[in-house]
């Protein structure tokens, strides 16, 4: 790393929360940062220490987190308060051919918890934290924090503009200024201006010590979007003949977004996951499992908080797509938009009431509007939902990683992306390789395996695409 390299006297001046967390970090930065800065790297560190929840799902820095963030105690294995069923209880999954074993051995899992009632792995699935990513998971009476995951109301949004085909292309320059003035990405990234959304003012931060704590780091991070696979990208729409959106078919020119809750609902799921393992004693390995039942105060509290932190990430939604808009003076003419981390009480097929946790997944009522977004150099699908018992009203949230993010760092370089993207006309601002269109997998082939779930009512085509570090 030569004189990129931390020194002993540099990881002195950081307080650790332990030696070996201080041991992990120094670890990883000398196995996977050799070319970044030192500067670079002491941000990441602070950004970490800052706000570990926010890590916990990142292939990278993940097990750091939970290290720094969830402690089991004393072992508990012996004096075990819940056991769990021999076998996990029958469930579908769609595509299966194409979907990582990891990610159904940790959908069996949750489907041996004694609340589980039903559930469904979609085709877009792979592995995760807690539940696997593209799992459905149906409780009774019961919310699993980290079943609903860190970013609570992770989303997407889409608003369509009725503007010219060649509108992107004549205004190239013009877009590019804009989203990097008015979009904001990053781990801990606030604003410099405070932004005014009615959400700020909701009586439910003041319910609770814990939203109270978190009411400026709300206000602060109004209006940004997160790293990884979060993005904000202007494309082209093409509405299918007859689509239930009310529109003609045609080309129409679209702003897509995709983040979540940000630090505020990374920290209300990190506090209630310790509060549920602390009353929930499960199995070592099923420990991220851990629920509360939504009869107590501890469940209530949560149920409240979510929800709250579901309607803050539409709130940051809302935002971005209105100072885009002012900024290029254009009216929109609708949106369409789903979270695809939350859970829900809805009521299924034999009349009972459920909690319903799509974990990366797409809510797929019958006629409810959604969107499956694409990997840059392929198009993502506006649909409307089929209805469908067997996948609990749900579809899949993507194409789905293929590659982890070690794996993409490791097997993908900066100038393969950088030839893609120019050969399908992407201007990328910001990204990196673990972001690569090709460490996903292929969304025809997705969209194939989910057919009786939902219905194609439109295309998103990518065009200028902004993401962290940009």
């Amino acid at each position: 790393m030569g004189s990129n390299k931390l020194k002993g006297k540099d990881l002195r001046k950081i307080k650790f929360p332990s030696d070996k967390v201080k041991s992990m970090v120094s670890g990883l930065l000398s196995r996977y940062y050799k070319h970044a800065s030192k500067e670079e790297q002491i941000k990441l560190i602070n950004d970490l220490l800052e706000d570990p929840h926010s890590f916990l799902e990142d292939e990278t820095w993940g097990k750091v987190a939970e290290e720094m963030v969830i402690t089991d105690g004393e072992d508990q294995q012996d004096n075990l308060e819940i056991e769990l069923t021999s076998e996990p209880k029958p469930y579908r999954v769609f595509g299966k051919k194409f979907i990582d074993q990891s990610a159904i051995q940790q959908m069996d899992l949750a489907m041996k918890l004694p609340i589980a009632i039903d559930g469904a792995l979609m085709p877009d699935a792979h592995g995760g934290y807690g539940l696997p990513i593209g799992g459905v998971l149906a409780t009774a009476n019961s919310v699993i924090p980290y079943g609903v995951g860190l970013d609570i109301g992770c989303r997407m949004s889409l608003t369509l503009y009725d503007l010219p085909e060649n509108y992107i292309d004549r205004n190239n320059y013009q877009l590019k200024t804009t989203l990097k003035e008015n979009t904001h990405f990053g781990v801990g990234k606030i604003q410099d201006t405070d932004e005014d959304h009615e959400i700020l003012e909701r009586p439910e931060f003041r319910s609770t010590e814990l939203l109270r704590q978190l009411h400026g780091k709300a206000q602060k991070q109004l209006g940004t979007s997160g790293s990884g696979n979060h993005f904000v990208e202007f494309g082209n729409v093409v509405l299918e003949e007859g689509n239930s959106l009310g529109f003609p078919a045609g080309n129409y020119m679209g702003i897509l977004a995709h983040s979540g809750s940000r630090g505020f609902g990374a920290t209300i799921a990190g506090y209630y996951t310790k509060v549920a393992k602390d009353v929930c004693k499960l199995p070592r390995g099923a420990q991220h499992l851990a629920w509360l039942d939504l009869d107590t105060e501890a469940g209530q509290e949560y149920w409240m908080s979510m929800n709250l932190a579901g309607d803050y990430a539409k709130a940051c939604h809302d935002v971005i797509h209105r100072k885009l808009a002012k900024s290029l003076g254009i009216k929109p003419l609708t949106k369409v938009e789903n979270h695809h981390n939350f859970a829900w009480k809805e009521s299924m097929a034999n009349g009972k009431t459920m909690i319903v946790h799509r974990k990366g997944a797409t809510p797929a009522a019958k006629g409810k509007l959604g969107i499956i977004p694409g990997s840059m150099t392929q198009p993502g699908y506006i649909v409307s939902g089929l209805g469908e018992a067997t996948s609990l009203n749900s579809a899949s949230h993507g194409a789905g990683r293929k590659l982890s993010r070690t794996k993409a760092k490791s097997s993908i370089t900066g100038s393969m992306m950088k030839k893609l993207l120019k050969q399908e006309r992407i201007t990328l601002l910001g990204g990196g390789v673990d972001e690569a269109p090709m460490v996903y997998k292929d969304l025809e082939q997705v969209m194939g395996n989910q057919q009786q779930l939902v219905k194609t009512e439109g295309k998103f085509y990518p065009r200028i695409v902004r993401m962290d570090k940009g």
